[in-house]
């Protein structure tokens, strides 16, 4: 690990003068301040001395074991060329395409003194300062552990799942999601009594929603309010908001573009966002949402979620990104200004809880894929760690009011695969068999002749397996390296996979043998989302990746020569070859829970294909074996979809199964006969735990 030399003495670039203790630039009386990163960022290219410095050098300086994409490299790098002036006529900082970045003009440092190594921890950029050196803070005893005293409690003891867990802030009441009594029901009952209520009894739809707090209490913990969404036949999202009274009673649902809500610490506010794009957030006086005041919208294809009042009732914490597994908590002010990235996981992250003024509790992935795990947030030194909570992980949690009662929920979840085989009907739950895969997890299913490939996910990563009839199951892929993401893909003669590996935070496409053998990287300068296609004549890979901030489709030369392709400008990510190899179809953006599934020709032209608007959990797509002219995707509410058909010419779709609610299907692979689907069964065993801080 290279430490970032770092020092208080000025040094010059060019004609301007670099401060880096007071965090500015300066050029006569011109003085331009930037933030600590990027400061250290110039600090480091100037000791190089000219030197091309990489760009994973950079993030292994700058970001230290910690989760983030280069994008973040690439903001500090726009900030200091536009502190610098920079421009073509006279540059200060030049990207040398493949290789990395350097510092043009001469810096002539005067006596560097060594620093500390940043140190392992998730650190806002904004809050990184020490009286001496300005981008590590001063060394000091670390906490004692928050939950090291607290008491653990479960709540339930139901068979199956129980989801977003909610409490009252009194600490009184408590409500959740459960499937004990059959469909998805809203419970809830006094924490002191342990007994719990169904208050919906299969009035609600489709409650299942992991990426927004469906449940919450209102001010005065009278009532229990449940979020809901709806989509038309034109992919318009509906947002529903419905209330009962924890005493029970009478469902009462009301449409008022409320996608999340929270209210100010006094209740005379609240602030909510609805299924818009960029999910823009708005503050309102309590129950007035027609004269609200709009104080933030992230672009379209980025979400925000989890909106929370500060202890102050001054700021509004929320949680950005790109949905599910690119999100971080931010803040802003009440008033709209200075919006503020506190965290840089750029993983998995939710359920923002206040314990204290000081302390943000929330949930995150770790950089490996693991958890979600329990961290705390400094809100004054800007830094967050994660919580020791015996091993366990946890899907939702919420506090009340004086942070002193928490609920959580505790999950282990499974991962199985199966097999459909097609007839003439619709197949039926008596048609699926469980495929044995001998390793604790499965995954991602993807059909070769004579053997399936999957991901195995595990703790600390997920690796990527073979399995050949009846023999044991072949690691393919360890994870030691990265751990897999998405699906893999399939060579139509099965002799070369390619696949996804996460690893510091940035996603590269990889290929290899059928065998394992023979990996390599293609194309490492692109930073890339979501699942991999092969192309037919296995001589292209298609695939989403970043740029400018939004993933585009490219389409990649096996052979590694030459540049990727762009086939389209707009959001376009989990793109599947047709089976002739003239168009591909791929998905767009979320708004709210639904996006649409789009099509380009493989020269990168329009391809038209019926309106065909989806949920989210259903964006793998695939070809009824070699007829292009009918797709298969996956139907239905976030909690239970089935297999259905759509005709590319004449729209028209025709349902494929009737497997049944149970455990979700979220990926699958179909043989190229087009008689049999594999597919992955997920279930999340889960329960509700009381956590008392300090008992």
């Amino acid at each position: 690990m290279v430490a970032v030399k770092l020092s208080g003495a000025d040094f010059c670039v060019g004609d301007w003068r670099v401060r880096p203790s007071l965090g500015r630039i300066e050029r006569g009386a011109e003085t331009v301040h930037v933030t600590p990163r990027s400061m250290a960022l110039l600090v480091y290219l100037a000791e190089a001395a000219g030197r091309v410095v990489s760009r994973n050098e950079l993030l292994d300086v700058l970001w230290p074991r910690m989760a983030v994409t280069q994008d973040a490299l690439s903001q500090c790098i726009v900030e200091l060329r536009k502190a610098f002036r920079d421009d073509s006529r006279r540059a200060v900082i030049e990207t040398i395409p493949k290789v990395g970045i350097r510092l043009v003009s001469s810096a002539a440092l005067r006596e560097p003194q060594p620093a500390p190594e940043i140190p392992e921890t998730n650190v806002a950029p904004s809050v990184l300062r020490s009286e001496r050196f300005w981008l590590t803070e001063q060394p000091h005893l670390p906490p004692p552990d928050l939950l090291a005293r607290a008491e653990f409690r479960r709540l339930t003891d139901f068979i199956g799942a129980e989801e977003h867990a909610a409490i009252s802030r009194d600490g009184r009441w408590v409500a959740f999601i459960s499937n004990r009594d059959g469909p998805a029901d809203v419970f809830v009952g006094q924490i002191r009594a342990g007994e719990f209520e169904n208050l919906t009894h299969g009035g609600i739809a489709d409650l299942r929603n992991p990426a927004v707090r469906v449940l919450n209490f209102s001010p005065t913990g009278s009532e229990v309010l449940v979020l809901t969404k709806a989509s038309d036949a034109d992919g318009a999202v509906i947002d529903y908001q419905w209330s009962v009274p924890v005493a029970g009673g009478s469902l009462r649902r009301e449409c008022n573009a409320i996608s999340e809500i929270d209210w100010s610490p006094d209740g005379r506010r609240m602030v909510y966002h609805p299924s818009s794009p960029g999910d823009p957030l708005f503050v309102a006086a309590a129950d007035e949402v027609g004269r609200s005041s709009q104080i933030y919208v992230a672009p379209p294809g980025i979400h925000c979620h989890f909106p929370l009042w500060s202890r102050d009732g001054a700021t509004i914490y929320f949680v950005r990104g790109f949905v599910p597994d690119e999100m971080d908590i931010w803040r802003i002010q009440v008033d709209g200004r200075a919006p503020e990235q506190l965290t840089w996981h750029n993983s998995r992250v939710s359920f923002p809880a206040l314990l204290d003024g000081r302390t943000l509790l929330y949930l995150a992935t770790t950089a490996d894929g693991s958890g979600p795990w329990l961290y705390a947030l400094d809100l004054e030194r800007g830094t967050s760690r994660r919580l020791k909570t015996g091993g366990h992980s946890y899907t939702s949690i919420a506090a009340s009011a004086d942070g002193r009662s928490l609920v959580a929920t505790e999950t282990h979840p499974t991962a199985t695969l199966w097999r459909v085989h097609l007839g003439d009907g619709i197949a039926s739950a008596a048609d699926a068999v469980q495929i044995p895969i001998r390793t604790t997890r499965g995954v991602a299913p993807r059909i070769g002749p004579g053997f399936l490939v999957y991901r195995a996910p595990k703790a600390g990563t997920d690796a990527l397996w073979r399995l050949e009839g009846d023999a044991e199951a072949r690691e393919l892929w360890s994870g030691v390296e990265g751990r897999c993401v998405a699906g893999p893909a399939l060579t139509a003669d099965g002799t070369r996979i390619a696949f996804t590996v996460q690893r510091r935070g940035f996603t590269r496409l990889y290929v290899m043998n059928a065998d394992g053998g023979d990996t390599r990287i293609l194309a490492d300068e692109l930073e890339v989302r979501g699942a991999p296609s092969w192309s037919p004549d296995g001589q292209w890979i298609a695939i989403g990746a970043l740029r400018d901030g939004k993933p585009r489709l490219f389409k990649i030369p096996l052979t590694g020569e030459g540049q990727p392709v762009p086939l389209s400008d707009g959001y376009a990510i989990d793109p599947v070859w047709s089976p002739s190899g003239r168009f591909l179809v791929h998905t767009g953006p979320d708004v709210g829970t639904v996006f649409e599934v789009k099509a380009v020709n493989a020269d990168g032209g329009p391809h038209a294909v019926p309106r065909l608007f989806l949920n989210r959990g259903s964006r793998r797509l695939n070809f009824l074996g070699t007829n292009e002219n009918t797709l298969v995707f996956l139907k239905g509410a976030l909690s239970h979809k089935e297999f259905w058909t759509i005709d590319l010419h004449s729209g028209e779709e025709r349902p494929l199964t009737q497997l049944g609610s149970g455990p979700i299907i979220d990926d699958f692979d179909v043989t190229p006969d087009g008689r049999t689907i594999a597919f992955d069964r997920v279930r999340e065993e889960s329960h509700i735990v009381h956590i008392v801080i300090g008992g």
